[in-house]
């Protein structure tokens, strides 16, 4: 087995038995042993609990940055592509966060740990806001003096609203469908759309 796939093993048990027992609860010997591997091996990718658990949530920021850049792929129009951006970014992270059972309590406490295994992430996903951005200024959807700006602006925005997202607290007495439709409203205004019709 060549090492990334041992390193990969070892990061996909440790995230199964963080979900199942919680971070503060599972040891290095868990790892070890759920993975059957020995707790040389373990040490000799990881020197501590605390660096096998940024790895899981660098794991799981990778898929959420393969959900996002194949929604950037998709052949459709720059104001439906942000839009289906926004929503790709809070529904995925959503369900990591679901996913992982009980370490979505260590994820909100430890949040500034995760914060510095994030970064490689937020740099792409500003870099995907750029282009779509840009090639819709280019194509006349969205009446921008600095596309650079906004992107950071609205991947900023986009972080901000992550927890209240995760937790429900955003437009709970809304169904989804009327509360896309408020956030389509503030993002296609900020974005200066004259031609969409996405009255409430």
């Amino acid at each position: 087995m060549t090492v990334q796939r041992t390193r990969a093993q070892l990061v996909d048990v440790a995230r199964q038995l963080f979900a199942k027992k919680g971070v503060e609860e599972t040891t290095m010997n868990d790892i070890a042993v759920a993975s059957k591997k020995g707790r040389r091996t373990l040490y000799t990718y990881f020197k501590s609990k605390d660096q096998i658990y940024l790895a899981v949530v660098e794991s799981e920021l990778e898929v959420l940055s393969t959900k996002m850049e194949q929604a950037a792929e998709r052949h459709t129009a720059p104001d439906d592509k942000i839009m289906e951006l926004i929503m790709t970014h809070l529904e995925a992270i959503k369900m990591v966060v679901y996913r992982n059972g009980t370490l979505k309590a260590s994820f909100f406490r430890d949040i500034w740990k995760v914060e510095a295994v994030r970064k490689e992430f937020d740099h792409k996903e500003i870099l995907l806001f750029r282009k779509v951005l840009q090639d819709g200024k280019d194509a006349g959807y969205f009446d921008l003096d600095n596309v650079d700006i906004m992107a950071d602006i609205l991947h900023y925005c986009i972080k901000g609203i992550e927890v209240p997202y995760i937790r429900g607290q955003i437009a709970d007495d809304l169904d989804d469908e009327i509360g896309w439709r408020y956030v389509s409203k503030i993002v296609f205004g900020a974005l200066g759309c004259k031609n969409r019709r996405d009255n409430l």
